[in-house]
């Protein structure tokens, strides 16, 4: 594996990695749903509760300075994560929320009828759905460009789909199936020809590339800290310097606000804007010791490590007999991220009989249903990777698909996008 990456040595900072499932060792390939957490993080959560409890920008007695002071430096760590600046990150709950906000906070200011809202056909549902609602407020009209054999955005779709009523390019940057890495710089350069704007659902990429939201040149950046080593219910939103400024509050409440009267209110300057009513402040903070030590890794080592580790599941896979691979079969074009189907088994039934062997894989539409149409499945299999993954785990996938194989009858080898 990479020489600047231990993922022996990482394991040990995992609890969990520790334990058994149905009497073998945990073998956790289901990283694209949610990551495993360091022991760090978990003792930044009970840090908070035990020394730090209490209320953020409210308070000026100890506890409170201090979380305030915690909470704010999550957010400095999490835009440097991303090469931003923390005045222009917004805490959510996870990129979902984030999405939906700028499709309220933005879009219903700037999207009107006969508007066009571009997408493509391998969009998360939570990159579809707010914006299904976004021109159903206001008759606005969905594109979606598609993907090439290899499951790759076809960028001459996509600039097909790109016209002078676009107002707005919504793109994954890794896809959550395919493992397909979108050129964003390419995508941004052409919604600027066109006048529109662009928002990067980065979840899948943010835990696993290293990432420049500014120089992708894209307007808007969402991720999610339970897929990056952090707690659940943490997420965050990067814009564009200046264009939070320019939107409405998303939520109206306690702390978004400058002043209140009877009749009207005031806004409060970005982030706090957006941030209405307590957050999850020990998730923040844990976050913030999650992107520690992400930083500590570093995310070169991580991707250099994942690529490793697609490659040799991507080539075992591929002898594996009945097996079909969807995605990029070049691994300079994806992220750990291996999405496949065995040939007589219900992709239901190969992950609970994988599972009896204490592999955890996921299995179904990865909430992604207009792509499962695209390929022509109703379902995969799929494995993904992070920091702490090894080749043998790899390995025990393979042997435990052996068993699948065996129970489901003998099948012959078959490899396909």
């Amino acid at each position: 594996m990479s020489a600047a990456l231990d993922a022996a040595r990482l394991r040990a900072d995992f609890p969990i990695l520790a334990r058994e499932v149905n009497g073998h060792p945990l073998v956790y390939l289901d990283n694209a749903a949610t990551t495993q957490k360091p022991r760090a993080v978990i003792d930044a959560l009970a840090h908070y509760y035990e020394t730090q409890n209490a209320n953020i920008h409210r308070g000026i007695h100890a506890l409170a300075v201090e979380a305030t002071e915690a909470y704010e430096e999550a957010r400095g760590k999490a835009a440097r994560h991303i090469g931003a600046r923390a005045e222009d990150v917004v805490f959510t709950r996870n990129a979902t929320e984030s999405i939906n906000l700028v499709a309220r906070a933005w879009g219903d200011a700037r999207v009107g009828e006969g508007d066009e809202i571009v997408l493509t056909i391998m969009e998360h549902h939570s990159n579809i759905v707010p914006w299904q609602q976004l021109a159903g407020r206001t008759g606005a009209r969905l594109r979606y460009a598609g993907i090439d054999a290899e499951g790759r955005l076809d960028l001459d779709s996509l600039r097909a789909a790109i016209g002078p009523r676009t107002k707005l390019v919504a793109v994954t940057h890794m896809s959550n199936v395919l493992g397909s890495v979108t050129p964003v710089a390419e995508v941004a350069a052409m919604a600027r020809a066109a006048g529109a704007a662009v928002l990067v659902d980065g979840a899948q990429s943010a835990p696993h590339l290293p990432v420049d939201a500014p120089a992708l040149g894209c307007d808007f950046f969402a991720f999610s800290a339970h897929k990056m080593l952090g707690p659940t219910g943490v997420g965050a939103l990067w814009a564009r310097p200046g264009l939070l400024a320019e939107m409405d509050p998303f939520l109206g409440g306690g702390e978004m606000i400058a002043l209140v009267r009877e009749e009207e209110s005031t806004w409060a300057e970005p982030p706090n804007r957006f941030e209405a009513g307590t957050p999850n402040i020990a998730g923040v903070i844990a976050f913030g010791a999650a992107l520690d030590y992400l930083r500590g890794v570093g995310m070169e080592a991580v991707h250099a490590h994942e690529r490793e580790l697609t490659a040799r599941a991507i080539e075992a896979l591929s002898r594996t007999g009945g097996v079909t691979l969807h995605g990029p079969r070049d691994v300079e074009a994806r992220g750990g991220v291996v999405s496949f189907t065995l040939e007589g088994a219900h992709p239901h039934d190969v992950s609970t009989i994988v599972d009896a062997r204490g592999v955890a894989i996921r299995a179904g539409h990865h909430c992604a249903q207009p792509l499962m149409r695209h390929l022509g499945v109703a379902a995969t299999n799929r494995a993904s990777f992070t920091l702490y993954n090894e080749a043998s785990e790899i390995d025990v996938l393979v042997e435990a698909l052996d068993e699948v194989k065996r129970i489901f009858g003998r099948v012959e080898s078959r490899t396909a996008v």
